[in-house]
């Protein structure tokens, strides 16, 4: 890797500004009791092409319905959500199936165990929202290459170019290259997310 040095100065500088911010909220998401795992896999569902903010505000209007009792069609809350069609359907389908994804969340299975069983079976959820996933119910040391991810990266010189596409065999690469990245500048890699979504937009969300 070829990192840029005088960026990593200046992003190492606003990380010990943020650490303690970024620790509190990684904290907060392993005091997530089992009974709103359900919401936070609805939330990651939406999140492909559509902002996290918009899509939490979505799942905290479905959440006020009581979307996982009620038996109501999740699309009326969609109408910011793109592609909201599709993700009514995966969200329905995620309803129905949630006692078998709770049981196996809650097991002693491994991070990594557990993210295969999610892309395996459930419709919706690839790499990257399996990763999201599990570290917002707790989980950590998970990378999420998401857009913001990937072009920060770019940035500070861990990786040459933005692909064009994710495929398993590339994202395992890209993953491989956040990890170097993480343990060269010190900075975890649970903590390097966070990081960059704040630098971004101003605030740790999730």
């Amino acid at each position: 890797m070829r990192l840029d040095r005088k960026k990593i100065s200046s992003l190492k500088k606003e990380y010990s500004k943020k650490k303690d911010a970024i620790e509190q909220r990684l904290a907060e998401f392993s005091r997530i009791p089992p009974e709103e795992y359900f919401y936070e896999g609805c939330f990651c569902l939406l999140t492909p092409q559509t902002s996290g903010k918009r899509s939490w505000e979505a799942v905290m209007e479905m959440k006020k319905a009581d979307f996982w009792n009620s038996g109501i069609d999740p699309k009326q809350f969609l109408g910011r959500i793109r592609f909201h069609h599709t993700k009514a359907k995966r969200l329905l389908e995620f309803r129905e199936m949630f006692p078998a994804v709770l049981k196996e969340l809650t097991s002693r299975k491994s991070p990594k165990e557990i993210a295969s069983y999610i892309i395996h079976d459930v419709k919706g959820m690839g790499l990257k929202e399996a990763s999201h996933y599990l570290r917002n119910i707790g989980h950590r040391n998970l990378a999420i290459l998401d857009r913001h991810i990937l072009k920060n990266l770019q940035e500070y010189g861990a990786l040459k170019a933005l692909p064009r596409t994710l495929t398993k065999k590339r994202y395992s690469l890209i993953e491989k290259r956040f990890r170097q990245f993480s343990e060269e500048i010190r900075i975890p890699i649970d903590h390097l997310d966070l990081l960059f979504w704040s630098n971004e937009t101003g605030e740790i969300f999730k």
